[in-house]
């Protein structure tokens, strides 16, 4: 009897973890590390050099955010996940801008479009349109794509779907790599 209502509970607990939306996340956020530092992947001197076009900000070189933390996002306002994590980006743009540099490259766009995206819903958020090829080592396979690189060149977290950006989680791995 005992060993039937564990069983029973098992399959409660997994039944839940399966179905309820969000369970999953919230456990693998607290119970497992997004990355493993010592194995992270580096991005070389090579990785940097992307032209990018600036929308909202002076255009640049990826290499001007070499050595420090940078939130890089690829992203296209065509893709529903890319828009629908957008707000989430905003909030935390807004209460780390000063600790993690953000550079969002709007990818398969017209500059017109992203303009428009971002001016209708009051983004401000650095966005770039890329003008030189981008690496193999960082170029998305899959929309939105998302890197939290530390201040060494270690690529901390790598998201290839829709999350959300403003979790306790996130704010904490971004002010440890600061450290």
């Amino acid at each position: 009897m005992k060993k039937n209502i564990i069983y029973l509970v098992l399959i409660i607990i997994i039944g839940v973890i399966a179905f309820v939306p969000g369970v999953k996340e919230y456990l693998r956020d607290q119970f497992f590390p997004i990355a493993t530092i010592e194995n992270a992947v580096h991005v070389s001197e090579e990785d940097y050099d992307i032209e990018l076009k600036g929308i909202n900000v002076p255009s640049t070189n990826l290499k001007a955010f070499k050595n420090k933390p940078v939130f890089l996002n690829f992203w296209g306002t065509w893709c529903p996940p890319c828009r629908k994590e957008w707000p989430t980006i905003q909030k935390l743009y807004d209460s780390r801008k000063g600790n993690v540099d953000f550079v969002l490259i709007a990818m398969n766009d017209k500059e017109d479009a992203v303009r428009k995206f971002l001016k209708e819903n009051n983004y401000t958020v650095p966005v770039y349109i890329a003008q030189s090829p981008i690496s193999e080592k960082i170029l998305p396979k899959v929309f939105p794509t998302t890197f939290l690189i530390d201040q060494h060149g270690r690529i901390i977290i790598k998201e290839d779907a829709y999350r959300d950006w403003n979790t306790e989680t996130v704010h904490q791995f971004i002010d440890n790599i600061i450290k």
